[in-house]
């Protein structure tokens, strides 16, 4: 997969994001204009961090499949690892650094496969499972954005004692958009690619037409 075809889904998939982020403090400033206490992301984070777990599963595992082949070993380790380990960076680890450098009073890393390791894992199985059964994603790319911020969002909303000021809610909404940008594309784009074979033929240009979920539900 050639850096110009990264480069151009990145930029694609950027609006998606920022719009997401947006939505995200959106949502965080209803849930203090509605007086709802930070505790109760913790259930959220819980429903929502293996929610994106199943879902980038099966866009990973669908795209490993149409550009890599067959083979139930490949989808399996493809579909886990682009999963369960890039979810875990862009759910826990990415927004725990943003609570680290904000000096959030209740930051704390909580990772979903450790501690909702029941949940997590079969629905990552599960992912695998749908995205070996069928070659095409058909979630809304925009679902998974939001899917993703919200679990991003929830994560850091546990490290708050209270309504954060505008120059805390800005890098939230920076950290919001990292934590899914490259994270997201990284799972369910670049990582399978990684696996598909090169072209046998002299001279053949490698196959890169991705036709990731933002196109295929339409």
């Amino acid at each position: 997969m050639n850096r110009a075809l990264i480069f151009k889904e990145l930029r694609a998939h950027a609006p998606f994001t920022a719009l997401g982020a947006g939505a995200g403090i959106a949502l965080l400033l209803a849930m203090f204009g509605a007086g709802i206490p930070t505790r109760s992301a913790v259930p959220l984070f819980a429903v929502l961090h293996p929610l994106h777990v199943l879902l980038s599963a099966q866009a990973t595992t669908a795209t490993c499949r149409r550009q890599c082949g067959g083979g139930s070993w490949r989808l399996l380790w493809v579909g886990y690892l682009g999963s369960v380990g890039i979810a875990t960076v862009s759910d826990c680890l990415i927004p725990y650094v943003g609570e680290w450098l904000l000096d959030l009073p209740n930051r704390g890393l909580h990772v979903g496969f450790i501690e909702h390791g029941w949940l997590v894992n079969p629905l990552a199985l599960a992912g695998i499972a749908l995205g070996a059964w069928s070659a095409k994603t058909r979630v809304p790319h925009g679902l998974h954005v939001l899917v993703s911020t919200s679990a991003s969002l929830f994560h850091i909303a546990m490290a708050l004692g209270g309504m954060p000021s505008w120059p805390t809610l800005a890098a939230i909404a920076l950290f919001l958009f990292l934590a899914v940008w490259l994270p997201c594309c990284t799972s369910d784009i670049v990582f399978p690619l990684l696996f598909a074979p090169r072209p046998t033929v002299r001279g053949a240009p490698p196959e890169t037409k991705t036709h990731h979920a933002c196109e295929e539900w339409k």
